[in-house]
């Protein structure tokens, strides 16, 4: 089957579930989860922001199930729930 670019689509669920194109940045999400506190994400306008944030979210919120394949599946601790403020979408 062929891989459809995911042009407007805004959310990591919908991009791992219907098989579009996907460049894995889950290292990032491991990088800034386990190095800092505050972070500002500054990217152009249509630049992936809400799709990174999203993926985070989905991170955050323990669902393996959508990272199969990705970085993340295999070094991420899916047990692990964030402490204090919880994520909203």
């Amino acid at each position: 089957m062929k891989k459809k670019p995911p042009i407007g689509i805004q959310t990591f669920r919908e991009i791992s579930q219907e098989g579009y194109y996907y460049v894995d940045k889950t290292p990032i999400v491991k990088r800034l989860a386990e190095g800092g506190k505050y972070y500002f994400l500054s990217r152009p306008r249509r630049f992936g922001k809400s799709l990174f944030l999203d993926t985070l979210a989905e991170a955050f919120s323990g669902n393996r199930g959508l990272f199969k394949g990705l970085y993340l599946q295999d070094h991420w601790d899916w047990d692990k729930r964030p402490q204090g403020r919880q994520l909203s979408s």
